[in-house]
């Protein structure tokens, strides 16, 4: 190139290179910190420099994604909702509503509102435990509702419905302690393990010192029992649950009362009457009576209740609920008075919500025609708006029904209260509570003690065996959670308490929250009607409607409603349909007779046709069909349960069971149900795998999908590819097809479940499925790695856990009723490993609260091997070894670490002192099979 034309040139990156002083300095070897950056070793000219150091700052300012916002970047600002300057219709004000709450008659204006009164017959610890627990007075309707003739005395039973919060379960409560003080048993039925969980709790505290009154044959009976037991032991009063899951392994004779879920119960009565001990129960109490036509369990409520019907044995029954609407046929069927109460201690204000305008909820009605459609267009509707919210300025609340939920609810936390926001699924749960924390003001409840107790909660979470979620660690400090079955129970029983306590201000939920936990709120957000793709029934929608205000806590309570304008025609047919009419499921097309048939016979409560005919004539089917209908489908089902082997005729034409049918009603089956446990049996008997573990797994899943969920095909077929040989075995025996579920995951389809031979073949794969993640639970894999491993929410891992414990336990009573002694053994083995999620070496230490799964195994590996070494460890150094076994968590500062540990310490001394105790235990046991 000519020599005239180089200083009018570009450098290129050669000549760059050229100029370098080359001089590298090794560093193979030598150790630095993450995030050290080696510098530039010459500095380069013009573009090539500015590039080099723009890589450099990009290299020191890049931050990984954090959850926890930045105080004073990325928030969002809630829109401002304004007044309309339209004044709301017959709608009284704040003062009025105030002297109406004033106005309700109290214990000193009317002495019946007291529990002291001896109309009620409480003796002086009950009442004041039950002032303990805030009840100080009873309403002017429960004091009503009581005082019925022969409900104190339990001569009559009672079936009555009241609002939600309106007090509905006091009544039942009352009733239920006055009998068991007078020596007599009770069972509470509750449809859901966290009801039964949370009266549980509620029901010690009362009885807390409370005595009942023995008669003679009673104290004889208390001193002759063992030594070690006192005799104020059997003057106490003993709260026991029974429910899927549940550790407790009392009988009949340990409990005064049982707080049981429907099939539970069911057993329970069961097991009273084939003892001859059922002349000790007292009372039933069922609450959600409604949910006696449940397609799956309410057949269960009807044949508890047919039963001590027709037992004639004085057991009082009393059932409740707050969305009855035929409840004059239920006190028929249960020769029962009946009482309907409209009361509600806390006045509701109810809204409609949509396209960013609130309307007072009475008028709502008028913003559809006469079929449902639209009156107006959506930017002049018919009804005046009581008040409006501005549209959003981000992106992220762009939808008119997103904006006003995040508005409202922070408008409610602004002003001091709380609210309940309820959500159609758990992805859109997370999603809200995300948005809200990210909407909430910074000065919004951030007091330093406020700011302490959140940090309480985020160490217990923290501390738990699955961690603390990456969304709860976001929005906790924001005063926000959400609360649905993908979480642990642990989780949510943590995230309740702090939002009762008033720590956290917003709870994001499911609608299964309103059926579920009593959480009332000042303010209930409804974001939309829907649960998943579908409008939730009349009594859902009233149930969360109806949690709205807190008594002690609100003068008044909010509910909105919020909704697009195309779903206006659906919320209004839902806010003026009528509750259902209770139904049996006795019914041909719910084929719950034959069970009903079944279980009476086994229990040997009737064997003659006409004793038979008798108890049919007390169930609630005979008081709602055609008594020549009925005969016909009594007389069909007890032909069916003849040709399947469950009952025999004698020569003098009466009905006995046998031994299937005993170990069917034993566990608890369906008729249908029992056919397909027992042909798995007998498969299971001629070629049980007992050289590998999945067998039994599969064996110990329930047969029934509910609960089981979706299959991940492509998971699947990754762990089938991992099977040894056993596992393929038991592959080949279940009836799986390695090539059909190579084309599941390849297809990316759902199996088809049309015709019953279809539905049987998807029960056998989803229940091979669910025998994987139980394989890796007892192998020791925590609950929130199977959780990441099969793509599911660790709470339902953890239920998945628990209903096939239930299952697992019912199996075992089938083997042993039919008398397969050898397979019951094996079963049980490994149900005590299915509860422990450990190995069989771990069993012994699995005994100790907290010490499962991976904490089990890291205990062992660090010398605490045994009962009698944890008891002696000293927590302090406990506390090192739990944190090596807590699952991978992010970093947090000093103060947050130190709380950790405390939550962690506290732990440690639960563990010490549960393991003396166990070990004391054990050493009596010792000496009393030495003597």
């Amino acid at each position: 190139m000519d020599s005239r034309l180089a200083p009018h040139r570009f450098a290129t990156t050669i000549d760059l290179v050229k100029k370098q002083n080359q001089n590298p300095i090794a560093v193979s070897g030598v150790k630095r910190k993450h995030g050290d950056t080696i510098s530039p070793r010459t500095s380069l000219p013009d573009k090539a420099g500015a590039l080099s150091e723009m890589s450099s700052s990009i290299r020191h300012e890049f931050k990984r994604p954090c959850l926890q916002p930045s105080p004073s970047h990325n928030r969002l600002k809630a829109s401002v909702i304004e007044m309309a300057g339209v004044s709301l219709p017959n709608r009284p004000s704040n003062d009025a509503l105030r002297k109406a709450c004033s106005s309700i008659p109290t214990a000193t204006q009317d002495p019946f509102l007291s529990l002291k009164h001896p109309a009620y017959g409480l003796s002086e610890p009950l009442v004041r435990n039950l002032v303990s627990l805030g009840i100080k007075s009873i309403y002017p309707w429960q004091s009503r509702c009581l005082l019925g003739r022969g409900l104190m005395t339990g001569e009559k039973n009672l079936v009555y419905t009241a609002l939600t919060g309106g007090g509905k379960s006091l009544v039942a409560d009352v009733l239920m302690l006055k009998r068991v003080v007078e020596y007599k048993k009770a069972i509470l039925v509750l449809p859901y393990v966290a009801l039964v969980q949370e009266k549980l709790s509620w029901l010690r505290r009362a009885v807390e010192g409370v005595q009942k009154k023995m008669d003679p044959s009673s104290q004889a009976d208390a001193q002759q029992s063992p030594k070690f037991r006192k005799l104020s032991d059997h003057c106490s009063i003993r709260v026991v649950g029974f429910f899927g899951g549940s550790k407790s392994r009392a009988t009949w004779a340990d409990v005064d009362i049982a707080v049981c879920t429907i099939e539970k119960a069911n057993s329970l009565v069961n097991t009273a009457i084939e003892d001859g001990a059922v002349n000790e129960l007292g009372i039933v109490v069922m609450d959600e009576l409604h949910m006696i036509d449940d397609d799956h369990r309410g057949y269960l409520m009807e044949l508890m209740a047919t039963k001590l019907l027709s037992m004639q044995q004085g057991v009082q029954i009393v059932g409740m609920s707050a969305t009855l609407s035929n409840t004059e046929i239920l006190a028929t069927w249960l020769d029962a008075k009946y009482y309907q109460s409209k009361y509600k201690p806390i006045p509701v204000e109810e809204y409609l919500v949509f396209d960013n305008t609130v309307h007072c909820l009475p008028a709502a009605s008028d913003l559809t025609g006469p079929r449902g459609q639209p009156t107006s267009t959506p930017s002049k509707p018919s009804t005046p708006a009581h008040r409006i919210i501005r549209p959003s300025e981000h992106i992220e609340m762009k939808r008119p029904t997103t904006n006003a939920v995040v508005a409202l609810a922070i408008e409610t936390v602004v002003s001091g209260y709380a609210a309940l926001i309820f959500c159609g699924g758990r992805v859109a749960c997370q999603v809200t509570a995300a948005l809200v924390a990210k909407t909430m003001p910074l000065a919004a409840g951030f007091d330093d003690q406020t700011v302490d107790r959140r940090k309480d909660v985020l160490s217990s979470l923290r501390s738990l065996s699955v961690g603390l979620d990456e969304v709860l660690e976001q929005t906790i400090p924001q005063g926000v959670a959400f609360h649905h079955a993908g979480l642990t129970t642990e989780e949510r029983d943590l995230i309740a308490e702090a939002f009762d306590a008033g720590v956290l201000k917003v709870i994001v939920a499911t609608c299964s929250l309103a059926a579920g936990v009593n959480l009332p709120a000042r303010r209930v957000i409804l974001q939309g009607a829907r649960m998943g793709r579908d409008i939730v029934g009349p009594a859902m929608f009233r149930q969360m409607r109806g949690r709205a205000g807190r008594k002690g806590k609100d003068e008044v309570g909010e509910s909105y409603i919020c909704c697009q304008r195309e779903d206006l025609e659906e919320i209004e047919q839902l806010l003026e349909a009528d509750i259902p009419p209770i139904q049996s499921c006795l019914t041909p097309e719910k084929r719950g007779i034959k069970r009903a048939l079944l279980e009476v016979i086994a229990v040997r409560l009737a064997a003659h046709p006409d004793a038979l005919q008798g108890y049919i004539q007390r169930t609630l089917l005979y008081h709602t069909i055609d008594r020549s209908l009925l005969d016909t489908m009594v007389q069909r089902a007890l032909g069916e349960l003849f040709e399947s082997g469950f009952i025999i005729l004698d020569s003098e034409g009466s009905y006995g069971p046998t031994l299937l049918g005993q170990a069917v009603v034993t566990f608890s089956l369906t008729p249908d149900d029992g056919l397909f446990v027992h042909a798995e049996f007998q498969r299971a008997m001629q070629a049980f795998v007992m050289d590998g573990e999945m067998h039994i797994f599969y064996m110990f899943t329930p047969v029934h999908s509910t609960g089981l969920g979706d299959i991940n095909w492509q998971i699947f077929r990754k762990e089938i590819d991992s099977l040894d040989e056993s596992g393929l075995r038991v592959l080949q025996f279940c009836g799986l097809s390695p090539a059909f579920i190579n084309r599941m995951a390849n297809s990316g389809k759902q199996m088809p479940e049309g015709s019953q031979k279809e539905k049987d073949t998807a029960r056998i794969y989803r229940r091979f499925y669910a025998a994987l993640q139980l394989r890796d639970l007892c192998n020791e894999v925590p609950v929130h790695m199977v959780a990441r491993k099969y793509g599911m929410p660790r709470g339902s891992v953890q239920n998945l856990v628990q209903t096939c414990e239930g299952f697992a336990a019912g199996m075992i009573k089938f083997c042993e009723r039919m008398g397969w002694g050898m397979l019951r053994s094996v079963l049980e083995h490994m149900c005590d490993r299915l509860k422990a999620g450990v190995k069989a070496d771990l069993l012994e230490l699995a005994r100790i609260p907290f010490v499962k799964s991976r904490t089990a195994r890291v205990f062992w590996e660090n010398g605490l091997k045994s009962l009698r070494a944890v008891a002696a460890a000293e927590p302090k150094d406990l506390v090192e070894i739990l944190l090596l076994a807590q699952p991978k968590r992010s970093k947090i500062n000093g103060e947050e670490e130190e709380k950790y540990r405390g939550k962690l310490m506290i732990k440690a001394e639960i563990i010490v002192g549960a393991a003396n105790r166990l070990w004391e235990r054990q050493q009596l046991v010792d000496i009393e099979e030495d003597l």
